[in-house]
């Protein structure tokens, strides 16, 4: 799952947006660091998340990627441009919609396993607390597609 960006490419700012956010990089208009990226009119700045001090401006007109500039991240100055930028993944633990949600009724599954036999073993606080907290990961991870300790369902994840 990369993003992969030429000039003269036929895509949108709002897919571009779209596929990071997708890849866990977030938007950030004020803090310019690893794994973000900010947006103003026709600019897409990138930071990734693979790298240490540049960035890349991507340049739209229209609906078509006219220019893609590396930059240095803290003055944003420019470097040079680039005919091509292959963005990867802001995180480790990114995947297909269709693996997360085979994954999320797999652990759904394990959790009524462990809270039957927490019941069965009297122990219903720990029941109660393994029950509501993978729930709250769960409905994270239908949202955002990631929850903290999200490596904790790698397993599932990766089947």
């Amino acid at each position: 799952m990369m993003l992969s960006l030429r000039p003269g490419m036929q895509k949108s700012r709002d897919q571009v947006l779209k596929k990071l956010v997708s890849m866990q990089y977030t938007r950030n208009e004020i803090d310019f660091k690893r794994g973000t990226f900010r947006a103003k009119g026709d600019i897409v700045e990138i930071y990734p998340s693979d790298q240490s001090e540049n960035a890349v401006r991507v340049e739209f007109w229209g609906d078509e990627i006219e220019k893609i500039v590396e930059i240095n991240a803290l003055t944003g100055k420019p470097i040079g441009t680039r005919r091509h930028i292959l963005i990867s993944p802001a995180s480790h633990y990114v995947t297909t919609k269709e693996k997360m949600d085979r994954a999320i009724v797999t652990i759904e599954q394990e959790m009524e396993e462990r809270v039957k036999f927490f019941k069965s073993q009297n122990k219903l606080i720990e029941a109660q607390r393994i029950e509501e907290r993978t729930n709250f990961d769960i409905e994270m991870m239908k949202e955002t597609g990631f929850c903290s300790g999200i490596e904790n369902y790698s397993r599932h994840i990766s089947r």
